[in-house]
Formats: structure tokens, sequence, C-alpha cells
């Protein structure tokens, strides 16, 4: 059982940076991968950085390689998307989401149906 709450979006002018959280309740985050997933207007959720369970082998989309890191900490059962240089493409819903599966899996794992539990999501929006 993983309840996941987020927060950090916001509005912020192009090129300007936000630091999204999910902190989870319940089971430690350790053994799980964990994700972010974003949905713009009109397009389906789509995967933007997922990283191992074991912390190793961030994996990010290429529309936000080298300007969006992921990263966690297991001792506040906490996640984070550290997102710098935004673009107005950036503009979405974000969710994160656990896969509690991680160690026996392949990865990185990058479709909705191979998360278990997900964020209430929160709104990031970047004016141009």
């Amino acid at each position: 059982q993983v309840q996941l709450v987020e927060s950090g979006g916001g509005l912020v002018q192009a090129g300007g940076s936000l630091k999204l959280s999910c902190a989870a309740s319940g089971r430690t985050l350790s053994r799980y991968n964990l994700a972010w997933f974003r949905q713009a207007p009109g397009k389906e959720r789509d995967i933007v950085a997922t990283i191992r369970w074991s912390g190793t082998n961030p994996y990010y989309v290429d529309s936000v390689k080298g300007r969006f890191s992921i990263s966690k900490d297991n001792a506040k059962k906490t996640f984070y998307l550290q997102m710098t240089d935004l673009e107005p493409e950036d503009t979405a819903i974000y969710y994160c989401a656990v896969d509690v599966r991680a160690i026996l899996s392949a990865y990185p794992r990058l479709r909705e149906d191979n998360y278990d539990y997900w964020g209430q999501g929160t709104q990031v929006t970047v004016s141009s």
C-alpha cells in the first residue's frame, strides 16, 4: 500500500526552474522503480523520467534530457523531479508513479500500465 502526494507545481516563465516532490506514505521506496509522467492538453500521458530502485541509470525522454533530473530520498520517502530551463512545451499536468515489481522487471519501464500507484497530479505552466 502506497499513497502518493505531489507538490511543487506552478507558473513560471520560460527558462525558469521548478522542483516537484512526491511524498509516499506506507511502504518504503527503497525497492521500487519510480517515475514521472506528464499529460499536456489534448495528449496522452507520457513518460518523462524514471529511476531504478537502486538509484542507478535514470532515464529521460529526449525532450527533457539535460534539463530535468530525477532523484529520491529513501529516508524521507520522497522523490523529486528537478526541472530547469523550462520551455512552454513542458506545460502539462505532472504525475508521479511507483512500480512495486521493480526488482524482477526490465528497465526502463515506460508504459502507464507498468506502474501501480499514482499521485494526484500537479500543474506546471510555462509562459513564453
